[in-house]
């Protein structure tokens, strides 16, 4: 018999915006349970033994299993109910039924506000279509961080890395301290993809070169990767010819971006076509009733502060839910303008403030974020899209709202 089990607020996902939401939904006195894919919670946090998270969630600077360590302990001081080594088969939005298989066998879980917080995927090597062979050596960024930081191993000696997003820039430095000779950074773009202090910090401190509007354009290897042909590219990402070089390597390192995860985990929920994430509002919750999400399943965020923020809004408003506290159905749709990327929420709902999170289309000297139908105007100096811009408008100010609002950057 297949044992059934019922909680208030279902949390599915164990890092920074899962753990979160789970104990800000306890604090509001409504009973939790969390799943867990993994041993323990703490999710990529557990890896990242560098300093830089906490300086906004918890005004002190920490290394990612010390702040997943806080979250942790916090919850059980909440009797958060942790359900670890757990995969969701299935998921009922609309009853908020979920299937769920572990060690133990199948069982389900019957909530009454369910909370999606699963993160994001690395893009594979065979998404990015290098042509050549596809020996061994080849490891996406995580992968690399997890065998260095937690297995005690190398992937190998001589390393390029593809793509320079933060885990590529901080793996960069992470392999030469630890005896591997990093050739460089190859990045498609004429900027870097990941935080201006990760290029300083990581890159220039250690003198590892950075080629800016250069990609891979071969892979060799037998058995193991021998060497890679690197190109420099055209405004379309064209190779251009006369510029191609030979690096001698073992080990390549992909850090070409995030996917959030939103395959198999319900019907009817709105994806963003941009942000290829779940469309939200202000209060997290999806075009779904009850149901909410947070973190880099909306979209990729560039601080694990942001992601833990936003999974606490969740946490609340799902309590809300299960509370039956009156709440608006309201939701008026924050329309992209110019100059606008990645935009985080979908929605604005009056009751709650508007935490805008935006990244730029491209780099800006200055510039001045514009939302017209609010009468707001936020001036910015010196911004790129990898790094987001974010603030807050008081819930005072959207209480008389009634049509869409278009944000757009103006230079």
């Amino acid at each position: 018999m297949i044992q059934q089990l019922k909680t208030g607020v279902l949390v599915i996902g164990g890092g920074a915006a899962g753990m979160a939401a789970a104990l800000s939904a306890s604090r509001a006195g409504v009973e939790v349970t969390l799943l867990e894919r993994e041993e323990k919670t703490g999710g990529v946090l557990n890896q990242c033994i560098h300093h830089g998270f906490g300086l906004q969630f918890y005004r002190q600077e920490l290394t990612g299993p010390e702040f997943a360590y806080r979250l942790q302990n916090e919850m059980a001081q909440h009797s958060v109910k942790i359900i670890s080594e757990s995969y969701v088969r299935h998921i009922d939005t609309k009853n908020k039924y979920v299937e769920v298989i572990s060690p133990e066998g199948v069982f389900t879980i019957q909530a009454k506000a369910i909370v999606l917080a699963t993160g994001a995927r690395e893009r594979p090597f065979g998404a990015l279509q290098i042509p050549g062979d596809r020996p061994a050596g080849i490891y996406v960024a995580g992968l690399a961080q997890r065998m260095v930081n937690l297995e005690n191993t190398l992937p190998g000696k001589r390393a390029l890395i593809l793509g320079s997003g933060d885990i590529g820039l901080i793996m960069a430095r992470r392999l030469t301290l630890e005896g591997m000779e990093v050739l460089g950074v190859v990045e498609r773009l004429p900027y870097a993809g990941g935080l201006t202090r990760n290029v300083v910090q990581c890159l220039e401190d250690y003198d590892i070169p950075l080629y800016l509007s250069h990609t891979v354009v071969e892979v060799r290897g037998r058995r193991r990767l021998e060497r890679v042909l690197v190109s420099e590219v055209d405004d379309n990402f064209k190779p251009i010819n006369g510029t191609q070089k030979w690096f001698d390597i073992d080990t390549l390192v992909l850090s070409a971006g995030l996917i959030p995860q939103v395959e198999d985990l319900g019907e009817n929920l709105e994806i963003d076509a941009i942000n290829k994430g779940f469309a939200v509002s202000n209060t997290c919750e999806t075009s779904v009733t009850g149901i909410f999400a947070a973190g880099n399943n909306v979209a990729v965020f560039d601080l694990v502060d942001y992601v833990a923020a936003e999974g606490w809004i969740a946490g609340q408003n799902a309590a809300q839910t299960v509370q039956d506290k009156k709440r608006t159905s309201k939701r008026i749709p924050l329309i992209r303008g110019k100059n606008v990327g990645i935009l985080v929420p979908s929605y604005i709902t009056p009751e709650e403030h508007l935490r805008v999170y935006l990244r730029l289309r491209k780099p800006m000297d200055k510039g001045t974020v514009v939302l017209k139908e609010l009468n707001i105007e936020k001036p910015f100096q010196y911004g790129v899209p990898s790094e987001m811009i974010n603030f807050v408008v008081n819930r005072d100010k959207l209480q008389e709202l009634k049509k869409p609002v278009r944000i757009e950057v103006v230079e």
